[in-house]
């Protein structure tokens, strides 16, 4: 035998210089390279939200009450998160390093718990980072916002009158219109089952509420009313899913991403081309929230499959550095624990899309001055002419207590101060 593997040494050299010329040539995969990753997932498998007005399951059906993490929906991110240390693994410091990582939350229970449970299965501790032999796990810092701050993962975003102008527009759309028709019948029939009134149904999106309301009592073994058939909460999820094309999408679709999902689109966007101009140590950004903030994402992206996304769904963006020096960024859905994700294409990329071009292409969803396309006035100068007048009360007040002060004073010098 000629060297350990029988090869000449001639043919060693021609694989070494060929592996190398691989690294070298353009466009070799070698040369690829994975910069910072950014996750935006849904919580997982909770207790319902609220019950129907005729559901027998009231709030104490549920051990931890109304829209509570489960152990299910524990289990859901562990597995997850450990999915997750696998993919990444050689990208990812194999223990945890706060350097690397950044965790915010929106300011929920179920989504803090979920991120937690995340994060259990990406970071097991080792060596040094076991501070407790009898508990495989440590403490990793979830950030939040409080929810009358949150702008970024919560949606719908409430505080903008347009985007309620707009939801108003589509639900009375002729393209709405004519979706819903169909199911006029259906929808008076579960006013009249569950108690809801008939304009909640659609106007506040009750029937949504209510195939969430029995998707989770079924998981959770709790019994179904009889007139909710299979064939009924099958009909619940189309209508469900019409509902959420009407909040987010498909009238004047590109406005309401401007006012909604867009934001997310653009902290996303703006977290990548960051980096590129000044790299950091990080390498994954999460973001822990929930099925509406998914569809608003992907609506805006025009990457929505029509479907409403499962417990511990995941949108993955990952920016890559090309062998040309190019910045690009792949996605992917990962919506089944069974299978892997699948990849999502910006419409008008091309693989690999770059960063520019998906700068480009996000552009018309990206607003400058979100309040004002909302419609909500500054409030500055009513805010100063308030102040402005209660601080002149309070200086007319104190001068009238010393005035007063004074005349006490003047009159008797031994009761001044008897009442103090």
């Amino acid at each position: 035998m000629e060297g350990a593997l029988g090869w000449a040494p001639s043919v060693r050299v021609w694989l070494l210089l060929g592996g190398l010329w691989l690294q070298l040539i353009p466009g070799g995969v070698a040369q690829r390279k994975l910069k910072l990753v950014t996750l935006v997932y849904r919580h997982g498998d909770r207790s319902a939200q609220e019950s129907y007005p005729t559901d027998p399951h009231k709030e104490d059906a549920w051990p931890q009450g109304y829209g509570q993490l489960s152990t299910i929906g524990m289990q859901q991110h562990y597995e997850l998160g450990q999915y997750l240390k696998n993919r990444y693994q050689g990208f990812l410091s194999a223990t945890y390093n706060h350097d690397e990582i950044y965790v915010r939350s929106t300011d929920y229970d179920r989504t803090i718990m979920s991120a937690e449970a995340n994060l259990a299965g990406m970071y097991p501790p080792t060596g040094e980072q076991i501070w407790n032999p009898k508990i495989p796990w440590q403490p990793i810092p979830v950030h939040t916002v409080p929810l009358s701050e949150e702008q970024l993962l919560r949606f719908p975003l409430e505080n903008c009158p347009r985007f309620k102008e707009l939801v108003k527009e589509t639900l009375n759309s002729a393209q709405f219109q004519t979706l819903i028709e169909p199911y006029q019948d259906f929808i008076k029939k579960v006013s009249s089952d569950t108690g809801y009134p008939v304009d909640s149904l659609i106007s506040k999106g009750k029937l949504w509420v209510l195939y969430d309301t029995l998707l989770c009592e079924g998981i959770h073994k709790l019994t179904l009313p009889t007139w909710a058939t299979p064939d009924v909460r099958a009909t619940l999820l189309k209508v469900s899913q019409i509902l959420v094309k009407a909040l987010f999408g498909f009238y004047k679709h590109e406005e309401k991403s401007r006012l909604q999902g867009g934001g997310l689109v653009d902290a996303i966007l703006k977290n990548f081309t960051d980096f590129v101009t000044t790299p950091t140590k990080s390498k994954m950004i999460i973001y822990s929230a929930h099925d509406t903030t998914l569809l608003a994402l992907q609506i805006a992206l025009n990457v929505f499959n029509d479907q409403l996304p499962p417990y511990a769904a995941c949108h993955i963006f990952e920016l890559h550095q090309e062998d040309n020096g190019q910045y690009s960024i792949d996605m992917f859905y990962r919506n089944h624990t069974g299978t892997n994700p699948h990849a999502l294409l910006l419409p008008g990329c091309e693989t690999p899309c770059t960063l520019q071009r998906f700068s480009d292409l996000v552009s018309p969803i990206i607003v400058k001055d979100w309040k004002k396309e909302c419609g909500i006035q500054d409030g500055n100068s009513t805010k100063g002419t308030i102040t402005g007048l209660a601080v002149a009360a309070s200086l007319m007040g104190l001068i009238n207590i010393i005035l007063l002060f004074i005349l006490c004073c003047r009159k008797s010098p031994r009761n001044a101060f008897q009442d103090v």
